[in-house]
């Protein structure tokens, strides 16, 4: 599709500098524009390229004002903040792109299931018994939902997930390709001959509104209750939740996190990648916690923890200064050792 500069100031809320009726179909980034592209600039990094870009309409901030001769074909548009305002633009245009409402063939619907109004489901996917699916849900081919699950309003499911019995998922959720949730817990207990009795694992998995899951993203159902992921959390790839946890509103992870079963994390927390938590332990509001971190004690106050075992951010800077210099330690210790021997 084609939109003016006009039309895109007039859904952003903002000011044409240059030509109004100019016109774009594609994105790019701003480095590599080409001519019928649209871009931003929100990084000061990036500012030397607008004066080179080929796109033909640059989104910018209120108070860019340029340093040098600007392309003559290039039409800026200025708006409060650049970056959210592309961001909108870019939600707009990948929903513009996904599945309109049908349900392919073939297709297992199950005669309880439930359907809202304005569905997609690809092809090859399964849609158990008593399972409701709300208004305008799309799930793409080879999904797989089981018995009695919920999925709420605006979700989109991408291909080849899989959602085990009873899991309950929010509106506006969007889960990536490859996730698995509702599987055991890690149930184990050892018996009498010393091998291990599987224990049943008999709870359920409950997403609230709003939560962004990325590929092969593992959440285990409880062994009894609920292991619960917040509203607005967002999970990025790999992420592996473990059962009965209890993941806080707006808590972010990078890549490939571990958080261990029946631990709670608190509200607003921000995960580094591969950051590694403990069991049954909480961890406070708005805690910070670098990558490759391993997190063994809960975590009373809010901190930025760096380290294996994770440390506050200032003891580790004094520690990680005093452990550059053992080599000197050592060889002056040696040194004293020789003075004494003689």
């Amino acid at each position: 599709m084609e939109f003016s500069a006009q039309q895109i100031a007039g859904m952003l809320q903002g000011e044409v500098i240059g030509n109004p009726e100019q016109t774009v179909n594609d994105l790019s980034k701003i480095e590599e524009g080409k001519a019928g592209t649209l871009s931003f600039l929100a990084n000061p990094k990036y500012e030397e390229y607008i004066y080179t870009t080929g796109a033909s309409i640059v989104i910018v901030g209120k108070d860019f004002q340029a340093k040098d001769q600007l392309p003559e074909s290039l039409t800026l548009v200025k708006v409060e903040d650049a970056y959210s305002c592309f961001a909108k633009l870019l939600d707009a245009y990948n929903q513009m792109r996904e599945k309109q409402p049908q349900i392919e063939e073939p297709v297992k619907i199950a005669d309880t299931a439930e359907i809202g109004q304005d569905v997609y489901i690809g092809s090859f996917s399964y849609i158990g018994e008593g399972t409701k699916i709300g208004n305008n849900v799309k799930i793409y081919p080879g999904c797989y939902l089981g018995d009695n699950c919920i999925v709420g309003d605006d979700t989109v499911i991408f291909a080849g997930v899989k959602i085990y019995q009873d899991t309950q998922i929010g509106k506006d959720c969007r889960i990536h390709s490859g996730c698995v949730i509702g599987a055991d817990g890690f149930g184990f207990s050892p018996n009498a001959e010393n091998n291990y009795q599987r224990v049943p694992q008999i709870g359920k998995v409950v997403i609230e509104d709003h939560v962004d899951l990325g590929a092969n993203v593992t959440i285990d159902r409880a062994t009894l209750g609920n292991t619960y992921i917040r509203k607005g959390v967002k999970l990025d790839n790999m992420v592996h939740i473990a059962h009965n946890c209890d993941i806080g509103e707006n808590t972010v992870m990078a890549a490939q996190c571990g958080i261990a079963g029946s631990t709670k994390v608190g509200k607003n927390v921000m995960f580094g990648g591969q950051v590694g938590v403990n069991g049954h332990i909480e961890i406070a509001d708005k805690t910070l916690v670098a990558a490759k971190a391993a997190i063994a004690n809960s975590v009373k106050e809010r901190a930025m923890l760096i380290g294996q075992p994770a440390i506050p951010a200032g003891e580790f800077k004094k520690a990680i200064a005093l452990f550059r210099k053992l080599p000197e330690l050592a060889k002056r210790l040696g040194e004293v050792e020789k003075k004494l021997e003689q």
